[in-house]
C-alpha cells in the first residue's frame, strides 16, 4: 500500500505562485511515475504534469511554461511549482503515483482569484 499526502494548496491572486508537495509513504521499492491531476467544478479530472523515475517530465499544454514538476527520489516526494496562475487553474489538485497499481492523494484545493 502507498499513501500520498498533499500540501501547499490555497487561495492566490491571478499572476501569483503556489508550490504543491506530495509525499509518498508505505511499503514499496520504487515509484515509476508521479504526477499531478486536477479537477475543476463540473469538469473531469485532467493531467497537469507527470515525471518519471528518471526525471523526464511531461506537461499539459495549458500549463507549459508556467508550471514545473520536480521529484526528490530520496524523499519519495513530488513537487509542482505553479507560477503565473490564472483563474482557469482553479481546481482540486490530486497527486498520483504509478507503481504496479495506481494511487491517489486526497486532493488539495487551489483557488485563483481574478
Amino acid at each position: 500500500q502507498v499513501q500520498l499526502v498533499e500540501s501547499g494548496g490555497g487561495l492566490v491572486q491571478a499572476g501569483g505562485s503556489l508550490r504543491l508537495s506530495c509525499a509518498a509513504s508505505g511499503s514499496f521499492f520504487s515509484i515509476n511515475f508521479m504526477g499531478w491531476y486536477r479537477q475543476a467544478p463540473g469538469k473531469g479530472r485532467e493531467l497537469v504534469a507527470v515525471i518519471s523515475k528518471g526525471g523526464i517530465a511531461n506537461y499539459a499544454d495549458s500549463v507549459k511554461g508556467r508550471f514545473t514538476i520536480s521529484r526528490d527520489g530520496a524523499k519519495n516526494t513530488v513537487y509542482l511549482q505553479m507560477n503565473s496562475l490564472k483563474p482557469d487553474d482553479t481546481a482540486v489538485y490530486y497527486c498520483n503515483a504509478q507503481l504496479q497499481a495506481t494511487y491517489w492523494g486526497q486532493g488539495t484545493q487551489v483557488t485563483v482569484s481574478s
